[in-house]
């Protein structure tokens, strides 16, 4: 098969995407791959150093622009929503992946740890879909639909050792309002996905890394013996995004090495 079919097929050269968390972890994983495969990709963080680095970084291999924003509120989905609107007047693809993570004993775990996880990683993937909706529907046609890629955990499919009671709770409960986008958008050519990674290098992970004996004795404890890349993390959105994943909407895809359906 010649080359220019599988850009028709997997290519997203020249379409838009906005990444949400997208200078550090998996968020930036997946902002360089869209880069790389041509993509003009809009980042967002929290810190200004973050986003300067970040888009220092990825424009030596494409098109990205960083500014910060934070999602975490209301006011700051709008503000992200008003920023991204002056730069551009569609958007293709739409990468929900800001999120906090709380772990604690049952018996001390707070309110505070319930309600920033809850606020964070599901209350704003809902809302800033929906402030970015008039771009997501004007980018949107039966031959090319928009994707919403809302990015979930292995830990939202299945218990963990790790007692992170709100972060399991919103995990869970933002694939399943993702098929429901996925339902209520169908009209609109929007596709609506979620990606529920499993172990990868994060600042949220940094700790099981700290030395190479213990990133080895990580890596062995994995089902492929490693844990996810950025050709992984990427890939999959690339995929969700693309010609190849126009007939994939509603779905829950884990990221995980086969960690949930094989241990």
């Amino acid at each position: 098969m010649s080359e220019s079919f599988y850009e028709e097929i997997f290519g997203v050269r020249g379409k838009v995407a906005l990444v949400t968390g997208g200078t550090r972890g998996i968020g930036l994983m997946i902002a360089e791959g869209l880069v790389k495969a041509g993509a003009r990709v809009y980042v967002s963080s929290r810190t200004v150093e973050a986003c300067e680095e970040t888009e220092a970084t990825l424009s030596q291999y494409g098109d990205c622009v960083a500014f910060p924003s934070d999602v975490a509120t209301l006011d700051g989905c709008q503000q992200l929503a008003d920023e991204f609107a002056s730069r551009e007047d569609h958007l293709n693809i739409l990468v929900n992946n800001a999120g906090v993570f709380w772990s604690e004993r049952i018996e001390d775990f707070p309110e505070k740890g319930w309600d920033k996880v809850m606020d964070l990683d599901l209350k704003t993937p809902f809302f800033l879909t929906q402030k970015l909706l008039p771009l997501l529907r004007k980018a949107a046609f039966p031959e090319n639909r928009t994707s919403v890629v809302n990015v979930s955990s292995i830990n939202g499919l299945r218990p963990t050792d790790t007692q992170n009671y709100s972060y399991v709770a919103a995990k869970a409960g933002l694939g399943h309002l993702s098929r429901q986008l996925a339902r209520d958008l169908m009209a609109d050519n929007i596709n609506v996905n979620v990606m529920a990674p499993g172990l990868f290098k994060s600042n949220m992970t940094a700790s099981l890394f700290a030395t190479g004996a213990a990133e080895k004795a990580v890596d062995e404890s994995q089902p492929m013996h490693r844990t996810g890349a950025m050709a992984d993390a990427a890939g999959l959105v690339i995929y969700f995004s693309s010609k190849a994943g126009s007939f994939v909407t509603g779905q829950t895809i884990a990221i995980d090495g086969g960690a949930v359906n094989t241990t």
